[in-house]
C-alpha cells in the first residue's frame, strides 16, 4: 500500500494539470506516493498531455463528459491504493515538504479525519484557507452583527488549529476518515462538498485541522471557472446550498443576505 495517493481532478487545465503532477513528484521526500488524475471531459488536450507522464505511479481515469467535483473525486478515491488521500486542484502546485508534513500529521493525530495546507496566491501571498460552518446566526451577524463568520478565513499564528472546515484545494482526508465517514456526496456537483464532509467528520467524532507548516500555491479559480460560467454560477451553487442546509435554511439565509446587501447601500448613501 502507498503512504498517500493524491487525486487531481482536472478539467480544461492542461498546463497547470502537468504542474501540479511534478509538485507531487518532487515532493515525495521518502514516501511512497502514487498519483490519480480524473479529467473530467476536458477538451484542451489535457488528458493527453497526462498520457505523457502516465505510468507505474500515476493512473488516468478519463470521463467523457464533466461529472462534477465530488463524483470525479469519488472515482479517483475508489482507485486509490494510499494509506491516506490528498485531495490536490489541478490548479495548485505543492510546495517543497508539504507531503511529508500532511502525511506525519496525520500518522502523529489519530484523531484527525481532514488536514488542510495552507495555500498562497501566485504572489506568496497567504490565501483564507477554512471555514467556519455557515449558519442563519453567522450571515445575521455577517450584516447586522459587525462580525463576518460566513466568509473563508486564516487561523492566527503558526500552530496547527482546529477548524470547522478547510478548502479541499489542498485537503488531506485520512484512512480514517474514509472508513468512518466514507466518500464525498455526489449530490454536490460544485461548491459545498468540502464543508459538508467536514461536517460528517466532525459528528463522526474525528477532527478537522489547519496546518500551516504545509504550503501549497494556488492559482484561485482556475480549476473551476470552465466548470460553469460567471453567468451560471449561481445555478450551481443554489441546489448545492438547499442540499446543505435544507430549503427551509437556504432560503433564510438568501434572504438575510439581500436584506444585508440593501441595509449596506442604504448606510453608503447616508454617508
Amino acid at each position: 500500500m502507498a503512504d498517500l495517493t493524491v487525486v487531481i481532478v482536472s478539467f480544461n487545465t492542461k498546463d497547470l494539470t502537468r504542474e501540479a503532477i511534478d509538485s507531487v513528484f518532487k515532493n515525495d521526500l521518502g514516501l511512497n506516493v502514487d498519483v490519480v488524475v480524473v479529467d473530467n471531459g476536458s477538451s484542451d488536450g489535457s488528458w493527453e498531455e497526462v498520457e505523457k507522464v502516465r505510468g507505474q505511479k500515476l493512473k488516468l481515469i478519463r470521463n467523457d463528459q464533466n461529472l462534477g467535483f465530488a463524483k470525479a473525486v469519488n472515482q479517483g478515491i475508489r482507485a486509490s491504493p494510499g494509506k491516506h488521500v490528498l485531495l490536490l486542484n489541478s490548479d495548485c502546485k505543492l510546495k517543497r515538504g508539504c507531503l511529508k508534513r500532511l502525511f506525519d500529521f496525520a500518522e502523529t493525530k489519530k484523531e484527525a479525519g481532514v488536514i488542510g495546507a495552507r495555500l498562497l496566491d501566485t504572489n506568496g501571498k497567504i490565501q483564507p484557507s477554512c471555514y467556519f460552518f455557515p449558519t442563519v446566526l453567522r450571515a445575521a451577524k455577517r450584516y447586522f452583527g459587525g462580525r463576518n463568520e460566513a466568509d473563508k478565513y486564516l487561523p492566527k499564528g503558526e500552530t496547527p488549529s482546529e477548524v470547522d472546515a478547510v478548502v479541499f484545494a489542498a485537503g488531506l482526508i485520512t484512512r480514517r476518515a474514509l472508513e468512518r465517514v466514507g466518500l464525498l456526496d455526489e449530490r454536490y456537483f460544485m461548491y459545498f462538498e468540502d464543508l459538508d464532509y467536514a461536517r460528517r467528520v466532525r459528528r463522526s467524532g474525528l477532527k478537522v485541522y489547519y496546518l500551516p507548516q504545509a504550503e501549497a500555491v494556488h492559482h484561485h479559480g482556475a480549476s473551476g471557472k470552465d466548470i460553469v460560467d460567471a453567468a451560471n454560477q449561481w445555478r450551481r451553487l443554489i441546489p448545492s446550498s438547499k442540499t446543505y442546509h435544507g430549503a427551509l435554511k437556504h432560503h433564510l439565509i438568501v434572504w438575510i443576505m439581500w436584506l444585508g446587501q440593501k441595509w449596506e447601500k442604504l448606510l453608503k448613501k447616508g454617508v
